[in-house]
């Protein structure tokens, strides 16, 4: 079977351009008579021939060639090079927004300059069928052929008018342009200059199949793949900048008003659409813009609008409309200028070594959090963490102190039914000191109650206070190592001024 009937897809409108690299140690060409003279390269190549460098690189490279994927020592290098500078696992991300691209997410290979270097050589060679597309719509659109306008402007009618013909798209599509072209290539019709009898219709196929296959690799397709695959990359810049100049600016609020008028209007149409969505004559209105938009491809069409200078009349109501959303921001849009405030504790902690009565608390630091005697890193045997000194208590993140102290928080009960502390003795007067409850151990060996360590107080007292989470305090003793108190104090949010404000 002959395989020249199976043609790589590339887009052939234009001349390839010539690639050449040249520099200092390229072989010179004589004035005199055109020739190119000896030079370091052929005494390269006479020292050392192609065979043996080729087996010399393959040495030094460590691993055999593989057929798609050629790995030259400084791709190698490169690599090495790379995955040395680069950290072989993700670095952690303190912001609370998931980064979609770790791979934690996604399970796919790391960065590798041969894997990337071949994968481009696949994608290259394989990419002719979208520029083929590509330039056969950019022909449809700007009227190269009316007649095939024309034609595709009937189908849009139709479909418009009738959009349960939707369904048929996909398979006339598939019969017209995949089936039928296939089949006249296996049976091609006869020539219109010699008689019919001599080719007739019947019989076995004519021709082999066709079959679509990637560019050869330094191929005129592989290089028109590459020059159609740059211009992309340039178009999808260009498109991406302008719908990033024309769209930030108004919806991300750095201008806040603005923003806000953009958001009630988006909003108050999202809801009458949602109401009278149903009452508009969308077959009109897809018909008429559709042919609106082809029809202003025409060579007459953009001959008159640049003759009328259409662009800057868009561009002067883009101005005008821009200035009626800010004199609107402006007249009806009021922002609260006061920073968000809150509420920030921080718990003054005190311990005693000695559990007698005449023992005195001595500071200790301030910590985050109460330190309860339940409390995990209290259970755990941990010490509490945190500060000795007020002054070293930083407000957090993005925030800052609203008021100029600390203020002692006098609802000690409140805050300790709150965290549903146990085993603490409240101060419902005076400091506020919620202290430990030291237990007697033989009032906890007997029947599994507990009771705290108050000399005469057992019996009726005993069962009360096994009862309770907690007690007031009355200076009976039986206090135990720690004690501490809530302050609190208010910060508020630090306010980022933008200065790009549109």
């Amino acid at each position: 079977m002959n395989n020249n009937a199976s043609e790589p897809f590339v887009s052939r409108n234009e001349a390839v351009p010539i690639v050449s690299i040249t520099g200092p140690e390229d072989d010179a060409l004589t004035p005199e008579s055109g020739r190119r003279t000896p030079g370091k390269r052929d005494a390269f190549k006479q020292a050392l021939p192609t065979g043996k460098l080729k087996e010399k690189l393959d040495s030094l490279s460590g691993q055999p060639e593989m057929p798609e994927s050629p790995n030259t020592v400084s791709d190698r290098l490169f690599t090495m090079l790379l995955q040395q500078v680069l950290p072989s696992h993700d670095i952690p991300n303190s912001s609370p927004t998931k980064d979609r691209q770790s791979r934690k997410h996604v399970d796919r290979p790391g960065f590798s300059l041969p894997v990337m270097s071949n994968n481009f050589r696949r994608f290259n060679a394989r990419i002719g069928v979208a520029f083929v597309f590509q330039n056969r719509m950019i022909r449809l659109f700007s009227w190269k052929v009316p007649t095939q306008t024309l034609s595709f402007l009937t189908i849009y009618t139709f479909l418009c008018l009738e959009p349960t013909l939707l369904v048929v798209l996909p398979l006339a599509l598939c019969l017209f342009f995949i089936m039928v072209p296939a089949f006249l290539t296996r049976h091609p019709p006869p020539p219109s200059n010699h008689p019919t009898d001599l080719y007739p219709l019947a019989g076995p196929a004519l021709a082999p199949a066709p079959n679509i296959k990637p560019a050869p690799e330094l191929s005129k397709d592989f290089f028109r793949n590459m020059r159609d695959l740059q211009n992309s990359m340039e178009d999808f810049s260009r498109l991406h900048d302008s719908l990033v100049t024309f769209l930030a600016p108004p919806t991300n609020f750095s201008n806040e008003a603005l923003s806000s008028v953009l958001f009630l209007l988006l909003s108050a149409t999202a809801c009458v659409l949602f109401i009278t969505s149903h009452l508009l004559p969308w077959r009109a209105i897809f018909l008429i813009s559709g042919w609106s938009a082809t029809c202003a491809g025409h060579p007459a069409v953009q001959s008159l609008m640049h003759a009328t200078h259409t662009d800057t009349l868009i561009q002067d109501q883009e101005a005008t409309a821009r200035s009626w959303l800010l004199r609107l921001s402006n007249s009806d849009i009021t922002l609260s200028s006061a920073p968000e405030t809150r509420e920030v504790e921080i718990f003054e902690l005190q311990y005693r070594a000695m559990h007698t009565e005449d023992a005195e608390y001595e500071p200790f630091l301030f910590s985050p959090s109460p330190y309860a005697p339940l409390s995990p890193a209290r259970i755990a045997g941990n010490r509490p963490r945190g500060t000795r000194f007020f002054e070293d208590v930083q407000a957090p993140k993005g925030w800052r102190w609203g008021d100029k102290k600390w203020t002692l928080d006098l609802l000690s009960k409140e805050w300790v039914e709150e965290r549903c502390v146990t085993g603490v003795e409240v101060e419902i007067e005076g400091e506020r000191w919620v202290t430990d409850i030291l237990y007697d151990e033989e009032d906890l060996e007997e029947g599994g109650s507990s009771s705290p360590k108050h000399g005469k107080s057992k019996g009726k007292g005993k069962e009360k206070l096994a009862k309770r989470a907690w007690e007031e305090g009355n200076n009976l003793g039986g206090k135990g190592e720690w004690r501490r108190r809530r302050w609190v104090r208010i910060v508020e949010r630090i306010a980022i001024e933008n200065s790009g404000v549109s």
